[in-house]
Formats: structure tokens, sequence, C-alpha cells
């Protein structure tokens, strides 16, 4: 049919201005009128019906765009692929020697990090509103197995130990500011409570200093409290880091009707689970002579065959790799994607490094199809500012993993419209399709690429993504989800788009 139109055209048979537009261009150029802020600025869309192959809607699909927690999409799918869902991560307690019949244990106690995320109080597997327990509980029952191994006394160290992977906390293109809260968290192959904690910070009575509380509770970091407390008015708190990040000085102000809970990222996850195990241990009974020391690697020292200490105390093993992934797409936790990709490269025998994981992710994206300079990548997350790619590569990765061995799984992962994740306020009361995707912001970037399920039993695989739109997040997010929908079909009203931010 388009050969037979440019025929007609070249022959003066037809004009290009009678050239009816498809009405799903129709109304994608209605809605540009709506969302005049995204016209602006620059952003792609490519979407393909898996069934038939039919091309629904592209633009600027081979555009390259900062992907934000789209970025998971990738990562996720290649550990799913090349890791299988049955995969596991290990915590050991190890040392050189047994100890004595008087439950003397001679030299250090290593607290061996195997890249598990799963040590915190998050429920497992994955539910929505799930409630969270003790953050310190999966690390205490490895200091009762401690306990139970006959150990009484430490004469030396408590050490935290995560070179199983390379001592590579920020990606590049991580901002400073990201580094101070848990969204971005240092990378570390040894992991507590996603390492961060959770600063409470109360009013007490006018013009005093607030009240602070801190979760977990084990003294690691010194916190100079400058926030005065105010009887009304907005909470502002802020923090600052000095001295070796273990001092934190909080400053502002908090109102009676306003207490803030700052999530404060680790400085050094592996000195902090040994500070934490060293305080669990003597909480038990145990006696520690020495202190909380970490034992890091860079890309400079051979790879650790995990041998050195070879008298296991104890042990711990996480849910399967699927739960994980569910967890890391469905509230997009950016920790969880970098560990991964560590993973992923310890396993393929690449010593943990970051580059060498993201070297296979291009090999992968390649064999998919996908050209070279579709795609840029530097973390694993999308927390960095520096990553690119098309929504036509994204496409090709929701397709192999809708055509693969593990789809439920990999579609059980991702946020679903409506009712959970990252997607939970987002399609509710929408009724001609259902949507699962991974959502995707930064400052001045809105993503998300997945699936819709029409009504009509179609599977269309979608991807969205909008870069330098000077508005809101909220704006943005109205465009995508009204272009989403409306690759449902002709829908009268698109629920959400009249009350989103237009400017």
């Amino acid at each position: 049919m388009r050969m037979l139109v440019a025929m007609l055209v070249g022959a003066g048979l037809c004009s290009a201005q009678s050239i009816e537009p498809r009405p799903i261009d129709t109304r994608i150029e209605e809605l540009l009128k709506q969302y005049p802020a995204v016209a602006r600025g620059a952003w792609g869309a490519y979407a393909v019906n898996l069934g038939s192959g039919e091309i629904l809607y592209q633009r600027d699909s081979s555009h390259t765009f900062v992907p934000a927690s789209n970025n998971k999409l990738y990562a996720t799918a290649l550990a799913l692929s090349r890791l299988g869902p049955d995969h596991h991560l290990v915590t050991r307690v190890v040392t050189l020697r047994k100890p004595s019949p008087q439950g003397l244990l001679a030299g250090d106690l290593v607290l061996q990090g195997g890249g598990d995320p799963t040590l915190s109080g998050r429920e497992w597997p994955y539910r929505k509103n799930g409630a969270w327990s003790d953050p310190l509980g999966p690390l205490d029952e490895l200091a009762t197995q401690v306990w139970e191994s006959g150990v009484r006394r430490i004469s030396g160290d408590i050490i935290g130990d995560d070179r199983a992977y390379f001592h590579e906390p920020f990606p590049p293109g991580w901002s400073e500011d990201d580094t101070l809260y848990d969204y971005g968290a240092p990378v570390s192959a040894l992991v507590l409570h996603d390492n961060y904690l959770t600063i409470r910070v109360e009013a007490g009575q006018p013009g005093e200093l607030a009240h602070l509380r801190s979760t977990p509770e084990t003294g690691y970091f010194q916190v100079i409290n400058r926030v005065v407390s105010t009887a009304k008015g907005p909470s502002r708190v802020g923090q600052r880091r000095s001295g070796d990040g273990r001092v934190i000085e909080l400053w502002g102000t908090v109102s009676a009707s306003s207490p803030v809970s700052l999530d404060v990222a680790l400085d050094d996850p592996a000195r902090y689970a040994a500070h934490a195990f060293r305080y669990l241990l003597t909480r038990r009974g145990i006696i520690v002579d020495g202190d909380a020391c970490p034992r890091h690697r860079d890309s400079a020292e051979a790879p650790v065959n995990g041998d050195e200490e070879n008298v296991e105390l104890a042990r711990r093993t996480s849910p399967p790799l699927a739960q994980i992934i569910q967890v890391t797409n469905k509230v997009s936790q950016n920790l969880y994607a970098e560990l991964l990709l560590r993973e992923l490269a310890r396993v393929r025998g690449k010593a943990g490094a970051r580059r060498a994981a993201l070297d296979e992710m291009g090999g992968w994206l390649r064999s998919l199809g996908a050209r070279s300079d579709d795609f840029a990548f530097f973390d694993g997350s999308g927390l960095s500012r520096l990553a690119l790619v098309s929504p036509e590569a994204t496409i090709r990765v929701l397709k192999a993993m809708y055509e693969g061995p593990h789809r439920d799984i990999w579609l059980d992962s991702l946020p679903l419209g409506g009712e959970d994740g990252s997607l939970s306020l987002r399609f509710k009361g929408w009724t001609d399709g259902r949507v699962r995707a991974k959502t995707g912001t930064l400052t001045h970037v809105t993503s998300l690429s997945g699936y819709l399920d029409t009504q009509s039993g179609d599977i269309i695989a979608f991807s969205v993504m909008a870069n330098n739109a000077n508005t809101n997040a909220t704006g943005i997010r109205g465009f995508i989800d009204a272009l989403v929908m409306a690759l449902a079909g002709p829908s009268p009203t698109i629920p959400g788009a009249q009350s989103a931010n237009p400017q």
C-alpha cells in the first residue's frame, strides 16, 4: 500500500496532502497541544503489536534519550536471562580457625558479603504495602549461629568483607546530592538494610532543639543536631556530611505537626555491617576485643576465592533471584539493580566489576539486533545522567523477554497500572486495557516502557521517553499515560489527561 501511494505521488496522480493521517497519529498530535512543554522538549516513542508485528506508532524511535529508571529493564532482563530465576546469593561468617573448647576465637571474625540485598526488614516475597520487620533481624540470625557454634570471645576484629565485587560505590554520572540519601546508597557486596538508616526528627518545645531517633540504632553515626522546633509552619531539614563520613550535621526547622524522616545513605556499607554485627554479637553475650573494620578490593587486586578463612560458622542464603528482580522493578530499587549487574559479572568470571557487566549487556543488546550507537550505559539503576538508550532498542528487550523462557516471571516483576509498585497511582480506573511497565524519573527526564494488554487481546510493547521538558514530572506523566492509553484504540475520554499539569 505504501509503495502504491509513493507511485501515485510520483506520477502526479495524488498529493501528499491527500494522504489521511492514522487515527493514532491524530490523537497524539492533539495530546501535544494539551502538553506544549513536551513538544518543546525532546521525546521519542515506539509501539509494536507483538502478535502481528505491526508498528503501531513511532516517533524519533532511533534517537537516544536518558532513560532514568527504565535502565533497570536492561539490568534485570540480563540478570534473569543469564543467572536464571533460581539463583541465590550467600552471606557467610568465616574465620581462620575453629573456636577453642573454652569458646575463644583467636583472630578475626569475617562477615563475608555475597551481594545479598535481603539482609533487611523488607518482606519477601514482594507484597503491596508489605510490612517491614526488624532491619537487623537477618544479621541477628547470623549472630545467633555464631553463638551456637560455641564462640564466647573473639580476640581479633570483626571484618566487613565486600571483596566479592570491586569497590566501586558510586557509578559515573551519579549526582553528589543523590549519594546522601537512600536512593543513592553506595554499592557493596555487603548490604544491610538497603545500605541506609532512617533518622526521625520530631519537634520538642518551640525554640528548643528537635528530638532525634535512628532506625536501626547501633551508635554508628555521630549526629550533630541543629534542627530547631517550631509550633507550626513547614518543616525543612537538611543534612551535611563531614569528617570520615560518620559525622552527620542536621539543620533546619521541624514543626509539631510535621515530623520528618530522613533516609540517610551509609558512608561505607562494609564498615557499617561490621559495626552492626559487632553490636549484635556483644548484645548476645560474646566478648569482642577488637574493632569493626572494612575489607575492600579495588580493580588492581586479584579476584577473591573466598577461601582465606575456610572455617564457616554461619551462613544465610537469599530468596531466589526472581523475587529480588521483582522488588527491583516494582519499587524501582536502585541498589538492587546495581547488585544484579555485579553479581552477573562475578558469576561470569569477571570479578564483580561494573564495567565488565555493562560490556556483557552491550553484547546481549547487539545480539538482539540493537546497534552499538543505540545505547550507552554506566550503571544498572538509571541514576546516572550519562546513560542513553533508544526506544527502539528498548522494544527489542521487551520483545525478547516476552518471547523468552521466563516470560511469566518477567511480567510479574513489572509494576501493574493502578495496582502496585511505582504505577499504583497511575492508570487507576482505566478499563480499556492493562499496563505492566517500568517507570523512570529524573529531573527533566520521564520514561515508561512495558506492555499494554488490550481488551481485544492484543499485546502491545511500547517505550516512551521524554527529556528536557521544562515542566514538572506530573505533566509529562500525564502525556505519556494518555499516549499509552490511546494505543488501546479510539476512546472518547482519556482519564487523567486533562487533570495533569499541561504546562
